[in-house]
Order: C-alpha cells, then structure tokens, then sequence
C-alpha cells in the first residue's frame, strides 16, 4: 500500500508539470495567446462598459415624484452593473431557475370562492416571529402577483418573502385560478386585463387586517394587473403602495416578440404547454 501510494504521488507530481510545462509552452510560450486572451477581454471590459453597463432611464409623470424618487430611492440613478458573464436577459432568464437559490418558507394556505363559483389560492406567510411589528393586527401586508404561469413556488417570490421577513412584513401571494396545484372549477381562467379576481383579493385581504398598511408587488404578467387594476380604481384603492417589475409596456410588442422563431422556442412553447395544463387538469 505504501509504494502504491507513493507511485500515485509521484505519477500526479509529473504529470502536474507535464501539463504546466505543455500549457506555457504550446500556449503561452510564445506570447500569442497570452496575447489573445488580453485582447479579447480589454475588448470585452470596453463593450461591457460602454454598452451594457447602464444608468436606468427614469420617467415619472412629473418632477416632483422625479425628484422624491431620486432622495428616497438612489438605487434609480446608480449604473446597473448585469452579470458579467450572463449579461443577456433572454441568457439571464434560462439560467434563473437552475443556478438561484430558493429559500424555505412555510406557507399557510386559503383558498377563497370568487362570484362565478371559481376559486383562488392564496399562500400566506404571517411572519409571527415579527420583532419590528410583533402586533398582527398592523403588521404591514405585502401582496405578491408572481408572472404568467408562476406560482407561490418561485424562486423570485421566495426572495421577496426572505426579504419582506427582515423588515418584519406578512405576505401574501396571490395564486392565479388553476395554478399551484389547483383544480379550475370554472371555463375561466385569467387575464391581466381583467381585474375582477384582483379585486376579490384585495378586498378579502385588507377585510382581514384593516389596520394594517396594505402594499402590493407584480412581477411580469402580475404587475401588468397590477397597473390595470390600479388605473381602474384609482384613489380607492385600500393599497398604500404598489411596485412592478418587469412589465411589458406594449402587450401586442410583447406577443409579437414571442411568437419569434427563437423567443417561441427559448419562451413560447413552455408557457404554452404550462397554460395547457391548467386547462387540461
């Protein structure tokens, strides 16, 4: 065992500088690669400095609210820095759900009767162990709208949990209709031009905790309904404040856009067959 361990220690030391002595001499030796490889990335670092790392445009209906995001909100006039190696947002979203992490939440689930005999699912997560706002009665609550065929389960929308938990927030995502493992009891389904089930949550939601600041978070095509049921009730609305991301601001360019052979390929065809299925079940 011993000389078998010392042959293995001895093999590995020479075939280490075998390889270390191939690699500087066929590679580096002559100067040519080492050459390449500092061209490529200086020529990289410009076009990623110069192109892709940018400040976002800020447009607001007026200069005050300009002005009142800028003192409040910094993160709006910083440069936005993407991955350097997956800086593409179609790459970005492939690679989304196999390298983020997702972290544990524990959900308690309500599912509420809408008017046309459907149904809805709701995750809640109350954040009990809430030191900044231990009284649950006004504990701020979040509604969270995940995208078109997302669910509770979502990787962004556990990290919107994780973070609204470290400000001692409760939150509440609010499940389409035959989404998240449930049955569609009806031949509707949804649409984010229609805001009728939005309305039906956000009324159940703020009946339950009336003293408590109500605020709301879309995300793609949650925040498309978000916005359309905001523009539609106005200063009625019991929300305090409501935020979107990623929202498509022309919905037939969107379409459009995914009906491109390869948007179809990398986008359509998955959230095709997700639709489906909720239809299917």
């Amino acid at each position: 065992m011993q000389l078998l361990a010392m042959d293995l220690r001895m093999l590995s030391r020479e075939l280490s500088l075998y390889l270390e002595h191939q690699v500087r001499v066929g590679f580096f030796g002559s100067g040519v690669g080492f050459s390449l490889i500092l061209g490529f990335s200086v020529a990289y670092a410009c076009l990623y400095l110069s192109s892709i790392a940018k400040k976002p445009q800020l447009v607001t209906g007026g200069e005050s609210f300009s002005r009142f995001l800028q003192d409040h909100c910094p993160v709006v006039t910083e440069t936005y820095y993407p991955t350097v190696w997956c800086w593409e947002s179609r790459g970005q979203t492939l690679l989304r759900p196999f390298i983020t992490s997702k972290p544990p939440v524990q959900y308690r689930n309500e599912l509420i009767k809408t008017a046309d005999g459907g149904q809805i699912s709701l995750d809640w997560f109350h954040n009990d162990n809430s030191k900044s706002y231990m009284d649950a009665s006004t504990r701020p609550t979040i509604l969270l709208l995940p995208g078109l065929t997302g669910t509770s389960k979502e990787s962004y929308i556990l990290h919107m949990i994780h973070l609204s938990e470290e400000l001692g927030y409760r939150c509440v995502v609010f499940n389409n209709r035959g989404v998240a493992g449930e049955n569609l009891l009806t031949p509707r389904t949804y649409c984010c031009a229609n805001t009728e089930d939005l309305e039906t949550v956000i009324h159940h939601v703020h009946s339950l905790y009336p003293s408590a600041p109500f605020l709301a978070a879309g995300v793609s095509m949650g925040g498309m309904l978000l916005l359309n049921y905001l523009g539609k009730i106005g200063p009625k609305t019991p929300l305090k404040a409501a935020a979107t991301f990623s929202v498509g601001w022309n919905t037939f360019a969107c379409t459009e856009s995914l009906e491109k052979p390869l948007n179809w390929l990398l986008f359509n065809y998955y959230l095709t067959t997700c639709l489906q299925s909720s239809v299917n079940k």
